[in-house]
């Protein structure tokens, strides 16, 4: 028997990942900033840093998702981190915006000990914080709509951040003032740590694990076993590529193509609007289509929406900005399916070895989702090495037609390269419905 989810603890959930997303937003817009231009790092030092710490951060995942794996308490499996880490992890990020005004040794050494300290913490955070909704009900179409307004909590968390963070700066005295990166993060991590706090408060865990508590190394096997899942993670390794490049180009493109960076709001604003149609278009196409079929639609329609601006001309701006929303919409739904998919794997991982392993799979997910953000930085700046591109230059029509094809061409290839790994993707409706059937009955025995 399948329970509703209340529509307070949905909410609950998206304000916990709009917050989230707030956090790693500031984050990742700002820190390497501060470190060089207010501390005073030097540039090599800092991106050094800031590399070796998500390495360290992306290791750490799949043990937190053992970990939570193992975790049995009164309040579950994955509430308790919410409910006691949240605020460390506001503590964190205004340490990591904090100046000591110390010699330039000891504030490398808190610089550093910092953003390692936030990392982790955030990776605390993280895993149960998504693999609570694989627990939060055991309808798949409650779960989907659960993960839909997550993601749709988790992009406007980071459209907050795009759009109001340098007015929050400026009104504590602008970009310059290490006072005001500082009062920024506080206000920030404190809204962040609320609202991750109140999903753990509000929510609830409706799938019982098992009394007996797995091995680190049989947990392992919830990956390596789940045929379903290798294959879904090499295509999210893919697909996440479609924006990891677009969001690490877009500025060299506004710039240097259409002559302007203030194009990179209205890119930005594609972003959102697509994004969000995608998601909220996802759920009621889920219900009438294969997750295997809206996955690979998606991903064709994606890759025709980026190869036609190329094409038509990418130089006039309204209709390649509406393309743009065109693609997003497309990325999306496969964020949606995606996750969907994921959920079931899980069961599926139930159903075969006896035992689900949700932390594991959704830091697995994390991990993959880390892996593929380097290597679009990598990729862009293999792009710009081999495009001979030199900043505060003129840009060539070499440099503008290059910057074309990365924006446009690589994501597109992205796209259908997604497709070859699900189509390995064995879990059918008709097997999905006799999985959830035989599930229900050994729990109830």
């Amino acid at each position: 028997m399948t329970t509703k989810v209340p529509l307070a603890e949905k909410m609950a959930f998206s304000s916990g990942l709009l917050g989230q997303n707030m956090l790693y937003s500031f984050m990742s817009m700002y820190i390497l900033f501060f470190y060089t231009d207010l501390l005073g790092i030097p540039a090599t030092t800092a991106s050094f840093i800031l590399v070796a710490a998500s390495i360290f951060d992306a290791c750490l995942d799949p043990v937190m998702g053992m970990i939570t794996d193992k975790t049995r308490s009164r309040w579950g499996k994955f509430r308790p981190y919410l409910l006691f880490a949240p605020f460390l992890i506001a503590a964190a990020t205004a340490l990591c915006f904090w100046d000591p005004g110390s010699s330039s040794q000891v504030t490398l050494v808190i610089a550093t000990v910092s953003y390692l300290l936030w990392g982790l913490l955030y990776t605390v955070c993280d895993t149960p914080l998504w693999a609570l909704s694989s627990v939060i009900s055991t309808d798949p179409g409650e779960r989907t709509l659960f993960v839909t307004l997550g993601k749709i909590g988790g992009t406007l968390g980071a459209v907050v951040i795009t759009v109001g963070g340098i007015q929050l700066l400026l009104a504590f005295g602008g970009e310059r003032s290490t006072g005001a990166y500082l009062y920024s993060a506080i206000i920030i991590g404190v809204i962040a740590a609320s609202s991750i706090f109140f999903t753990g408060l509000l929510a609830r865990e409706r799938v019982i694990p098992s009394a007996e508590t797995i091995p680190f190394r049989e947990n392992l096997q919830t990956v390596y076993k789940n045929k379903p899942l290798l294959t879904l993670l090499a295509a999210l390794l893919i697909i996440n590529l479609v924006n990891g490049i677009r969001q690490s180009i877009q500025l060299y493109y506004v710039v240097y193509v259409w002559g302007d960076a203030g194009y990179a709001t209205q890119v930005g604003i594609s972003l959102v609007v697509g994004m969000l149609l995608g998601m909220i278009a996802t759920p009621p196409l889920l219900r009438r289509f294969s997750k295997k079929k809206v996955f690979i639609v998606s991903c064709v329609l994606g890759s025709l929406s980026c190869i036609l601006p190329y094409f038509l001309g990418d130089h006039r701006i309204l209709p390649t900005l509406i393309f743009f929303a065109v693609s997003f919409f497309f990325s999306g739904m496969t964020t949606i399916v995606s996750t969907s998919m994921l959920l079931d794997t899980i069961d599926y991982s139930e159903w075969k070895l006896g035992f689900r392993g949700e932390g594991i799979v959704f830091s697995t997910n994390t991990f993959i989702t880390k892996f593929s953000g380097a290597l679009s930085r990598l990729i862009i700046g293999a792009s710009l090495g081999l495009l001979s591109y030199v900043e505060n230059q003129p840009a060539t029509p070499q440099l503008q037609n290059g910057l074309s094809f990365v924006m446009f061409l690589l994501p597109a290839l992205c796209f259908l390269a997604a497709i070859l790994p699900i189509l390995f993707y064995n879990i059918s409706d008709r097997q999905r419905i006799q999985i959830l059937s035989d599930l229900e009955k050994s729990r109830a025995v």
